[in-house]
């Protein structure tokens, strides 16, 4: 289907059995949010919210809730975009295969965006307040837009003639991305003003400083609806000189209009909603509260606002939205259905790296999971990874991906059946081969997500890469051990997965007298005689062998329950550089080892935000909703 408007999308899954209603009037204050949890836990269709309160438009969630749903809104376009992108990699497969190819023409000519001078989505004029005003967690700071589509371009050259300004050529330098919107609250000013809240490594501050060196006003467009392409496209980690706008044209069949004007941003002609404005460059205001993706509250913190000019949308407006929290949530089906498109691409733009993994589960930035290869001398057994870190330097050289804290790489060479997707498999492939004195890699003073408050500041943390390779070099525990001894504040150790042990440590326990307690039984250990040969001053197998990976936690019952537990707590809460410890510490020369375990404090700490909890008030009143039963019911 090549939808025009998402009133075109909702019918088109009501058709097919993919969209159910509800009726009941819900608020879109927290009421909506947690229906829309509830879906999406319970493996539920799209959901049409027919009636909200207060508003007079239609709401729509779980367009993307799974990924067999977003292969299906795709169904006609994807297929063409996987062999675009295959050629992409690999022009000559052109002439091997001409006939695989046929639609690279037209998926060519739908990548060009269109420029017009008008769209359905400017029908209607609306004030700002009358949009759907959705909150999803009950210390957000106000209403967010969850699914924008952010549209932003640099200055335009004053000499350019008329045709230019309106032209198909100005629409080449456009960034589209998908940047937190706030409708109200804080200090905006009713019906005029939002925050607008970007990151590290996004397009629109590129657009930002150049208008602010060029002393222009800075306009953008935040729409909202339309092809799904768009929403996408918004989220697409796309290589430098791909435009978003060429990506959605390719993945929505046809080529995106858009609206071109002196003045305002260009305007996604088929969106449902469109609000244009100028960012303001005096100064900044305060942004947030808001749940975010990695399961936590975004604290409040100055970003740009803009100011409103336009607010439109267009006949029969319905308002796409989703609910951010701790995944897996909707936008986990983005990081899918990238992968599935853009996976068969990593080698030709890493040499030498098979595959990378954003672990959805652990807040995609914090961790990476790759494949590389070592390559390059065959004929020599170095004993440690060598192009390997040339591989995990690329990798966190890369746009988004170099937010990530943890970055594990394992050589493929070695196991060709290693699955990336596989965590638990690849963990323990890790964990069996990792040398504490070699394989541990740090970055401090640097770079991480906005959102990830376990560092020593606003978007400043540390890095640690964890390069493996060879044979096995230990057997890892698939119980918890029996002999551990631990010293106070220490207690309930819990096995999560091979290899990894979680330990719960009472706030304020130091990490020093639990090192030091294990420091002595590993001495304690060495050269005593073993029971096999009394004599020999055989050293005795540790409980400490078996175990590499020591986790601390405020709750180990919880943190073991299940991989993904494991995988939020770990590496949510935890700053490399500041919380990795080991047992038998050094630093030589600048690096740091240690004879192992290694030793990960992920307890909560004062700097970091809290974690999201639901209303048990609303819970009840969405209780309630479920025992009337009805079609929506079951997933509630």
């Amino acid at each position: 289907m090549r939808y025009r408007s998402t009133r075109e999308v909702v019918d088109d899954l009501k058709r097919h059995g993919r969209l159910i209603e509800v009726t009941e009037s819900l608020s879109p204050r927290l009421e909506i949010a947690e229906v829309q949890r509830r879906v999406y836990a319970r493996g539920g269709p799209a959901v049409l919210f027919t009636n909200p309160q207060d508003c007079s438009f239609p709401m729509v969630s779980n367009l993307f809730g799974s990924l067999d749903q977003a292969r299906f809104l795709f169904r006609t376009t994807i297929d063409r975009v996987r062999r675009a992108i295959e050629l992409k990699i690999d022009p000559t497969a052109f002439f091997r295969k001409p006939f695989r190819y046929t639609s690279a023409p037209w998926t060519a000519w739908t990548m060009l965006p269109r420029p017009v001078g008008s769209g359905p989505v400017q029908k209607h004029l609306v004030p700002l307040s009358q949009l759907p005003q959705v909150v999803s967690w009950p210390d957000d700071g106000g209403p967010f837009v969850t699914l924008p589509q952010v549209l932003s371009e640099g200055p335009i050259d004053p000499a350019a003639s008329r045709s230019q300004r309106l032209g198909s050529q100005r629409l080449v330098g456009c960034n589209l991305g998908m940047y937190r919107v706030q409708l109200a609250g804080n200090q905006y000013a009713h019906d005029s003003e939002i925050g607008l809240h970007y990151q590290l490594h996004r397009g629109i501050g590129v657009h930002h400083r150049a208008a602010l060196s060029a002393g222009e006003p800075f306009r953008v467009s935040v729409t909202v609806g339309g092809s799904p392409a768009m929403t996408l496209a918004a989220v697409m980690p796309l290589p430098e000189g791909v435009g978003e706008l060429t990506f959605a044209g390719a993945m929505a069949g046809y080529r995106i209009p858009m609206i071109l004007g002196p003045g305002h941003a260009p305007i996604y002609a088929d969106a449902d909603f469109s609000i244009s404005g100028i960012v303001d460059p005096s100064g900044l205001k305060p942004e947030g509260p808001f749940g975010d993706h990695l399961g936590y509250y975004a604290k409040q913190h100055p970003f740009p606002w803009m100011r409103v000019t336009h607010v439109s949308h267009r006949p029969g407006a319905i308002w796409p939205f989703t609910v951010v929290g701790r995944p897996p949530q909707e936008d986990t089906t983005f990081g899918e259905l990238i992968h599935e498109l853009t996976g068969p691409i990593i080698p030709s733009v890493l040499p030498g790296v098979r595959g990378v993994h954003a672990v959805d589960a652990a807040g995609v930035h914090p961790l990476l999971l790759a494949i590389g290869s070592e390559r390059y001398t065959p004929y020599a057994k170095p004993g440690r990874p060598q192009e390997l870190l040339t591989q995990a330097n690329a990798i966190l050289g890369q746009g988004q991906m170099s937010l990530a804290k943890y970055l594990m790489i394992a050589d493929g060479n070695e196991s060709p059946e290693l699955d990336l997707y596989d965590i638990e498999s690849f963990f323990a492939w890790v964990l069996e081969r990792i040398d504490f004195g070699s394989d541990l890699h740090f970055q401090t003073k640097t770079t991480i997500d906005t959102l990830d408050y376990s560092g020593e500041g606003f978007n400043q943390g540390s890095k640690l890469v964890i390069a493996a390779s060879g044979p096995p070099k230990r057997v890892l525990a698939t119980e918890c051990p029996s002999q551990i001894s631990l010293p106070d504040g220490f207690h309930s150790p819990k096995l999560c997965m091979r290899g990894v042990l979680a330990i719960q440590a009472k706030q304020g326990a130091p990490i020093d007298s639990l090192l030091e307690h294990w420091t002595r039984q590993r001495v304690s250990h060495v050269d005593s005689p073993s029971a096999e040969s009394p004599s020999a001053g055989k050293t005795r197998t540790h409980w400490m062998d078996s175990i590499p990976w020591v986790v601390l936690v405020d709750d180990s019952a919880f943190t073991s329950r299940s991989v993904n537990n494991f995988l939020w707590v770990a590496f949510t809460r935890s700053n490399p550089a500041t919380d990795i410890r080991g047992v038998g510490e050094t630093v030589q020369s600048k690096h740091w080892s240690c004879v192992g375990p290694i030793v990960l404090d992920a307890r909560i700490k004062p700097h970091h935000a809290p974690p999201l909890l639901e209303s048990p008030e609303v819970n009840r009143r969405i209780d309630a909703l479920a025992a009337r039963g009805g079609p929506i019911a079951k997933y509630l």
